[in-house]
C-alpha cells in the first residue's frame, strides 16, 4: 500500500502549547502514526506566546500576504521544524495568537475566537497547498478545526486538496464553538454554505465537523456511546445519531517515552515495578516542592487538570474538610474558572501544610505529582477519555475516578472486582460518593500488601499509542478506500 499522507490540525500540541489532553494527543499520535503506520504526517497548530516561550528552534517556512486560499486569508507566516519523523507547522499571526492564553482568560473566552480559528483552518489548508503537501486524510480536532470540511467544499473543482478525506475527532462535545451569525462574515464563507450550521441567530462550528466530515471519532468507546444520549449529547445527540454509522470510538494512548517512571527525567528518582520503594523518594520530593507538612505514612492525593465544573473541581472543594479530617494530604495543580481558583487559594491558606494548590500549568510539577502521589483523583462529571488515570497506573499511583466515559473504560473498581481491580470508582457526581471511594482507597492503602499488589497490577497495563494508532490507521485506510 502507498504511504498515507496525514495533515493533522490541532489548536494545541505538546510540548509547544497546552491547556489539556488535546495537546498530549497531538504531541503523541502523529509520532505513533509515523513509526507504526509509516505515514507521512504534518501537524499544524497556531504559534502562541507560550509556543515562543517554549524555547524550541523554528525555521521560517512561508510568508503569505493574504487574499488566496479557501475563504480568503489574512496575511500570516508559517514557522516549522522536523522532529522524530514528523513535520510541524505553526501559523504565526501575532495579533491573534501572541496572547497569554490559548482560548481565553480565566474571566472568559477571547471575543475574536471565531476570527482566530477561522484563520487557523484557512491558513492550515493554504500552507499545505503552498508547500506541495496534498494529504489523503485531514485529521481535524474539536471545534477550532471544524470548519475545514466547509472550506474544502468551497475549493474549486480540480484543486489538489479537494480529494482529501476529513476525519473529525471530538475530544469534548461540551465546547462547541458557538458564535453569533453577526460574526459569521469573518469566516469568509457564504451564507448558503453556513446555513447548515446556523440556528436561532447562532452558528455552531462543532456541528460543521459532525455534519460534513467524512467520518467522526471520539476518544473512547464509552464516550462514543454516551454522546448519543440526551444526558451527554449536549444538544447535538440528534446530529450524532444521524452519523451513527460513521462514528468511531478510539481510546487515547499514553506516550511512554514521556510518561514512564523508569525513564522520566523530571522526577527526583526513577523507579519501576521492581523498585517501587524508590517511589517514596518521589513522595518526599513532592512534599518538599509543595510545602506539605505530612508524615511519610500519610496518604498523599494528587490532582492535575482544568479547574472547571466538568472536571468536578467543585466536588473536591466541597470535600476538602473531609479529605483533611480523614487523614489525607493533597496537592492540586491546574488553572481555569476564576471563581474556583479563588476558592482553592482560600482552602490552601486554611489548610496550609495539608493542602497545596498551584494555579497554572507546570509540566515538571505534573510529573512530580504523578510520581509522588499515592492516589490520583479525577471526579469528572463526564470525561471523554482522560489521560491522567493512565499515567497514574504506570506510576504506581492508584486512581480514584468517577465511572464515566474513558475513566469507566480504563479503571476497574477493586472493591467490586478484587481479581482485576486497578483503582476505585464512584457513580454519583457528589461529595458523599467521592468520599466513599476515597475511604475505600484508604482502607486498601493501610494494607501494604494489597496496596503493593494494586500498584504492580496497574504498572503492568499497556495503554501505549501503538494500539490506538493502529485503529486510526485502519480508519484512515477505510476512508481513503484502501480497505
Amino acid at each position: 500500500m502507498d504511504k498515507l499522507k496525514i495533515l493533522f490540525l490541532s489548536a494545541e500540541v505538546e510540548p509547544y502549547s497546552k491547556t489539556g489532553g488535546l495537546a498530549d494527543v497531538a504531541g503523541a499520535l502523529p509520532f505513533a502514526l509515523a513509526r507504526n503506520g509509516g505515514c507521512e504526517v504534518r501537524v499544524v497548530s497556531p504559534y502562541y506566546g507560550m509556543t515562543r516561550k517554549s524555547g524550541h528552534s523554528l525555521e521560517e517556512i512561508l510568508k503569505v500576504s493574504g487574499g488566496r486560499g479557501p475563504g480568503g486569508t489574512d496575511a500570516f507566516e508559517v514557522l516549522g521544524k522536523r522532529a522524530g519523523g514528523v513535520r510541524f507547522y505553526f501559523i504565526k499571526k501575532d495579533e491573534y495568537y501572541d496572547r497569554p492564553y490559548i482560548y481565553g482568560t480565566p474571566q472568559g473566552d477571547y471575543p475574536d475566537n471565531l476570527a482566530r480559528f477561522s484563520l487557523f483552518c484557512k491558513a492550515a489548508l493554504e500552507s499545505a497547498a503552498r508547500v506541495g503537501f496534498y494529504p489523503d486524510i485531514i485529521h481535524t480536532n474539536d471545534w477550532e478545526t471544524a470548519l475545514v470540511p466547509l472550506y474544502l467544499k468551497d475549493l474549486p473543482a480540480g484543486h489538489s486538496l479537494k480529494t482529501a478525506k476529513v476525519l473529525y475527532s471530538i475530544h469534548n462535545l461540551a465546547y462547541q464553538g458557538t458564535f453569533s451569525v453577526r460574526e459569521a462574515s469573518v469566516t469568509g464563507l457564504a451564507k448558503d454554505t453556513l446555513s447548515g450550521i446556523s440556528e436561532g441567530g447562532s452558528i455552531n462550528l462543532m456541528k460543521a465537523g459532525i455534519r460534513y466530515a467524512h467520518a467522526i471519532s471520539t476518544v473512547s468507546k464509552g464516550y462514543a456511546r454516551q454522546i448519543l444520549t440526551a444526558e451527554y449529547g449536549c444538544a447535538l445527540e440528534g446530529e450524532l445519531k444521524k452519523r451513527k454509522e460513521e462514528l468511531y470510538g478510539i481510546s487515547n494512548g499514553v506516550d511512554y517515552t514521556k510518561w514512564d517512571p523508569s525513564t522520566d527525567d523530571l522526577i527526583s528518582r526513577n523507579y519501576d515495578i521492581d523498585s517501587l520503594e524508590d517511589k517514596d523518594h518521589c513522595k518526599a520530593d513532592l512534599k518538599k516542592e509543595t510545602d506539605l507538612d505530612i508524615s511519610a505514612d500519610t496518604p498523599l492525593i494528587g490532582s492535575v487538570g482544568r479547574l472547571t465544573e466538568q472536571k468536578g473541581i467543585d466536588i473536591i472543594i466541597e470535600s476538602m474538610e473531609k479529605i483533611v479530617s480523614s487523614g489525607f494530604g493533597m496537592v492540586l495543580l491546574g488553572a481555569g474558572d476564576a471563581v474556583y481558583e479563588k476558592r482553592l487559594k482560600g482552602l490552601g491558606a486554611a489548610y496550609k501544610g495539608k493542602f497545596t494548590v498551584k494555579i497554572g500549568f507546570d509540566n515538571t510539577l505534573a510529573h512530580k505529582i504523578e510520581a509522588g502521589s499515592d492516589i490520583f483523583v479525577i471526579p469528572s462529571r463526564y470525561e471523554p477519555c482522560g489521560l491522567n488515570q493512565m499515567y497514574s497506573l504506570r506510576y504506581g499511583t492508584i486512581p480514584v475516578v468517577r465511572a464515566t466515559g474513558g475513566l469507566d473504560d480504563t479503571i476497574t473498581d477493586y472493591t467490586d472486582d478484587p481479581e482485576k481491580g486497578n483503582g476505585f470508582k464512584f457513580e454519583d457526581a457528589s461529595s458523599p460518593d467521592f468520599m466513599d471511594a476515597l475511604r475505600r482507597a484508604l482502607k486498601s492503602y493501610r494494607d501494604k500488601s494489597v496496596w503493593r499488589m494494586l500498584q504492580k497490577r496497574g504498572m503492568e497495563l499497556d495503554f501505549s499509542w501503538e494500539r490506538s494508532a493502529d485503529e486510526y490507521l485502519a480508519l484512515y485506510r477505510r476512508l481513503k478506500g484502501d480497505s
